[in-house]
């Protein structure tokens, strides 16, 4: 598979992210094409990361269709010659998005994300070590890192065009949204329990996760965006968990731990320009990626045709 950084294809660019390029297919629907770009500490590596934006894409895709009885989504097809039928434009470029691309209906995102957290772990954990709340939320005494919440919290955050998104209380959220976001957090919680199950049959644990959610032409919410990828959530394997303690992730962890390595060594100070990856770290970080898919899907990787 060739790897992206950057897609350009013969369709109206709607907008270009950090990782993906979402193009305009037709006047009902979209097509998001996730590139191999990779950002931590809110900035953009230099590098890619090869095969990132397949896993991203074909994980989504999987879910997708996984979930499709919990509720709905923006969600048409990620076959490439399905997508190739409906935009018959493409086929010049077809090797720059098969594999990666993604046809949605289109959707208006509804502006917070909606993070359920089944562990104790990342910011939430570090609000609860410090100041023993968690969204500003008071929590019983006596949590330690990594440790299983039942029932899970369902956690939303504002969504942040730039920097960090900040977490909120509930109540917050319901006085944006009043009974939408009871359902939001219905949605959310109902889809992390049936995510979390599938991933322990495979040996994961689905530690946290965050939807996006928008509104339909028709004005009915569905789920939009990624679903339960490795950007979008900590996947722990399952042996050798114990908590009070961080645990490996299949994520961005490789390139977070040298990145962050840099900063307390003061030879990077957090912001662009990124620093140079060595290939180790981005050969680790593909790994990681292709194990989770690997093992959530057990289905092979669409490299491309």
């Amino acid at each position: 598979m060739t790897t992206l950084v950057r897609s350009d294809l013969p369709l109206p660019l709607v907008r270009r992210g950090k990782v993906r390029e979402v193009y305009e297919a037709d006047a009902s629907h979209l097509l998001l094409v996730a590139s191999d770009r990779v950002s931590a500490f809110d900035v953009v590596m230099a590098e890619p990361v090869p095969k990132k934006g397949a896993v991203l894409t074909q994980l989504s895709a999987f879910w997708f269709d996984t979930l499709a009885e919990v509720f709905p989504s923006h969600f048409v097809t990620a076959d490439p010659d399905t997508i190739l039928t409906r935009v018959p434009g493409l086929g010049p470029s077809r090797a720059q998005w098969a594999g990666r691309a993604m046809l949605v209906r289109r959707a208006t995102p509804i502006p917070f994300e909606c993070v359920v957290r089944g562990y104790l772990s990342g910011s939430a954990w570090s609000e609860y070590r410090e100041r023993g709340t968690l969204a500003g939320e008071p929590m019983p005494e006596g949590w330690v890192e990594s440790q299983r919440l039942d029932p899970p919290l369902f956690s939303p955050a504002t969504k942040a065009e730039s920097g960090h998104d900040q977490n909120i209380p509930f109540a917050r959220m319901a006085e944006a949204l009043g009974g939408d976001a009871r359902r939001l957090r219905e949605a959310s919680l109902a889809l992390y329990a049936a995510g979390r199950a599938h991933a322990d049959a495979r040996g994961l644990i689905l530690a946290d996760t965050k939807f996006e959610f928008g509104r339909n032409a028709e004005g009915g919410i569905c789920l939009i965006d990624e679903v339960m990828t490795p950007d979008s959530s900590r996947l722990w394997p399952k042996a050798g968990y114990r908590p009070g303690r961080p645990q490996p992730s299949f994520d961005k962890q490789p390139l977070r731990d040298y990145l962050d390595g840099l900063r307390r060594a003061g030879r990077w100070s957090g912001d662009a320009p990124p620093p140079p990856l060595p290939a180790e770290v981005v050969r680790a970080t593909t790994e990681r990626y292709l194990e989770a898919f690997a093992m959530l899907t057990d289905r092979p990787l669409i490299e491309g045709s």
